[in-house]
């Protein structure tokens, strides 16, 4: 029933009004549902494809759907790894008069893993130290934009693919807050929630039998802050740098840059003694992402970026070409199109092709390696097409992954 239906949307899709808003979110019946896993949450959610899209579906407070759905869209603007907010459907009501709950609609991430169906199997250490690497990464990079979670968990991130590591992106914004700054007490207190969190949530693992008898609760949601530590104090502690020792300060910013920063500006004080105080200005993650996607106009992950990067970088060297642009339109085309192309159509949804492209980069070196020589690009094609990607699962779906069956 749509009489009395407000719907707020930043993509206007007539088919939100195709969906039965009349009928409570928990009783929607399968014909509207995809299934997919997904992690713990205090709301009722569920799944919908519309025109080639899939979408979640949130029922909560007016108020607080309001507040997410503005910051969400605030986040959106200034590129931050998050879900994207599509619409708000309010002043819903059942059939027969009664009020139901408001929703929330964001777009799903193609390729992302809720956390659950990454512990679908038990998990091995190393693969956890990616997880608490990419989560750990969003809490710095949320911090230096100035946003504050609240509510800092595992069960509100997704995880993608990154090049051999994982990315995470911000799911559930609701107790969030963006200001110009945060203080070293926010800081503190939006570390705190997330260790009680994911110390709650690594338990709830264990006594399912998914964590690897290795990992310990405790050390996992402590790793968490150290991880976050050490990449705080790289990014914002103040050198202290001799006069004739300026190369100093370019060693710092381009270990930055390998970090995946960017540095908007680098301020210097003197000290006496000949010496500077220099603190570089961090303005966020994406250093690599940002480099290929003007270069190409590629958009990967950071680390997926960097190898893709590396790779052109080659190409050109190998190519004598000098014009950056020139070589970088001849490697989109003469390299990275044809190896995209290559792969059938059926084994298109394994995964999407920036993370094939990196996969096929480092299984091309394996085989090198193990070949004493380059074996080439048309050969590592066809070796990772028959050996490694028929066997993957479908990630573009998310159902059944395994996650520790990466290369």
């Amino acid at each position: 029933m749509l009489v009395g239906v407000r719907i707020t949307s930043a993509l206007v899709d007539p088919a939100l009004l195709d969906l039965p808003w009349s009928t409570p979110l928990e009783q929607w019946p399968a014909e509207h549902l995809v299934a997919l896993p997904q992690g713990i949450s205090r709301h009722i959610v569920r799944f919908v494809r519309l025109g080639g899209y899939v979408y979640a579906v949130k029922e909560t407070g007016e108020r607080v759907a309001e507040r997410e759905y503005d910051l969400l869209r605030a986040l959106e603007r200034i590129d931050f790894p998050s879900v994207e907010a599509v619409a708000i459907v309010a002043d819903r009501q059942t059939d027969d008069g009664e009020p139901l709950d408001p929703v929330l609609i964001t777009r799903h991430l193609q390729f992302s893993l809720p956390y659950r169906a990454l512990f679908s199997h038990t998990l091995r250490p190393e693969t956890m130290g990616r997880l608490l690497d990419a989560l750990a990464a969003l809490i710095v990079r949320m911090h230096l934009t100035g946003f504050f979670w609240g509510d800092c968990s595992l069960s509100n991130t997704l995880f993608r693919r990154d090049a051999g590591a994982f990315a995470a992106y911000l799911v559930d914004a609701e107790t969030g807050a963006l200001h110009n700054s945060l203080s070293n007490g926010q800081r503190g207190e939006d570390l705190e929630i997330a260790r009680v969190n994911i110390f709650g949530e690594a338990l709830d693992l264990q006594a399912a039998g998914l964590l690897h008898e290795s990992i310990d609760p405790e050390v996992v949601c402590e790793q968490v802050v150290q991880r976050y530590e050490r990449l705080w104090h790289e990014i914002t502690y103040e050198q202290q740098v001799e006069r004739e020792a300026r190369h100093d300060i370019e060693r710092r910013i381009r270990r930055l840059n390998e970090l995946g920063f960017d540095v908007a500006e680098v301020a210097l004080s003197t000290i006496g003694d000949g010496r500077y105080l220099v603190r570089p200005k961090v303005v966020d993650a994406g250093y690599h992402h940002r480099r290929l996607l003007r270069l190409t106009g590629l958009d990967a992950e950071e680390n997926q970026a960097r190898k893709l990067l590396n790779d052109l970088d080659a190409y050109r060297a190998e190519s004598d070409l000098t014009d950056e642009q020139q070589a970088s339109h001849r490697w989109l085309t003469e390299v990275f199109e044809p190896v995209v192309r290559a792969v059938p159509a059926h084994l298109r949804r394994k995964l999407e092709p920036q993370e094939l492209f990196a996969q096929i980069i480092e299984h091309k070196w394996l085989l090198s390696e193990r070949a004493g020589r380059d074996v080439g690009m048309r050969h590592a094609v066809q070796s990772y097409l028959a050996d490694v990607l028929v066997h993957r699962p479908d990630e573009q779906a998310v159902l059944g992954v395994e996650v520790d069956a990466l290369p």
